[in-house]
């Protein structure tokens, strides 16, 4: 069972997350890398680099063709738009032989917009961020004004004025307005098995963050937000590793902000705490009963701090 991660651009933590897992499993397997540029710095920490042709320009009989040259069998994508360029061609790519960490199309599309996120959580009552493509219909002091589809931390401008708002969202393709919330910011981790049910929920604390991503950030047990994260994350019928962004306001109310459905910048900090979302995965994908390993969550509480690190090779 080799692996592929796509999109590895300068992923090293991730990188090295996946290899981990996929030791104690196979330790012959290899893991291939794969990216559009061929100077990224993940290239450095795959057994293998693949120079790939961005998804899009490529059809799914060649991405299925190198995988089967490669003996490769399990993918991780990293990218939205990986995301949805696997889950479009999900059922080839199965009856393929190729297992991919990734959620259905219709999920994808439900949670990778945050408008219809919006709505749906709303309709299925959870306490999701209002959200509006007006910004009049909206009441507050300052705001956030973000794309409706892609990540949030892009193009993003926050606590800005109402004018401020306004003059911002004329940069943006489809932005969309939420209320700013002064309050505590967190991240939750879940992984869904292939029954569509939660394996395990890692709550964490940003408590640094930087360009969208949190520089450091720590597990804390949190009740209410691990039961809101395992069960959005089975209401939407997603699957494998899936992360929410929330915000817990002054007087305690959680505002759930958006869904990335798929592994998140600082995520490594959960797999450390006994979310082991790639070895389940894996395990899934060999046809093991995940009913056979348990979640053990870390009694202790940790903290991730992200930092540059020199290789010399």
């Amino acid at each position: 069972m080799n692996v592929l991660i796509t999109s590895i651009s300068g992923k090293v933590p991730l990188i090295q997350t996946v290899e981990k897992a996929m030791k104690k499993i196979n330790s012959n397997s290899v893991l291939y890398g794969g990216d559009v540029d061929d100077q990224c710095i993940g290239k450095y920490f795959v057994d293998r680099f693949w120079l790939m042709p961005p998804l899009k320009d490529m059809t799914k009989e060649t991405f299925v063709s190198y995988c089967t040259s490669k003996n490769i069998t399990i993918i991780f994508p990293t990218r939205d738009a990986d995301l949805l360029y696997f889950s479009s061609f999900l059922s080839y790519f199965t009856n393929n032989g190729l297992y991919i960490m990734v959620s259905n199309k219709k999920s994808l599309e439900i949670t990778m917009n945050k408008m219809n996120f919006f709505k749906i959580g709303v309709e299925k009552g959870f306490p999701v961020t209002m959200s509006s493509f007006e910004i009049d219909t909206l009441y507050a002091d300052t705001f956030v004004v973000k794309e409706c589809e892609g990540s949030g931390s892009k193009n993003i401008a926050i606590n800005v004025s109402r004018e401020q708002a306004i003059l911002h969202a004329k940069q943006l393709k489809g932005p969309l307005f939420q209320p700013y919330i002064k309050g505590e910011e967190f991240s939750i981790d879940v992984y869904v098995d292939k029954l569509g049910k939660s394996k395990g929920v890692i709550v964490r604390k940003r408590i640094q963050i930087k360009d969208g991503e949190s520089q450091i950030t720590r597990t804390i047990r949190h009740k209410e937000l691990e039961r809101l994260g395992a069960e959005m994350a089975e209401m939407f019928c997603l699957y494998g590793h899936v992360m929410f962004q929330v915000i817990v306001d002054l007087k305690g109310k959680p505002h759930i902000i958006e869904c990335n459905p798929r592994f998140g910048g600082a995520s490594t900090l959960s797999i450390a705490a006994g979310l082991d979302s790639f070895y389940w995965f894996q395990l899934e994908a060999a046809g093991e009963d995940l009913h056979n390993y348990p979640f053990h969550r870390s009694e202790k509480e940790l903290t991730l701090i992200r930092h540059a690190k020199d290789m010399i090779v």
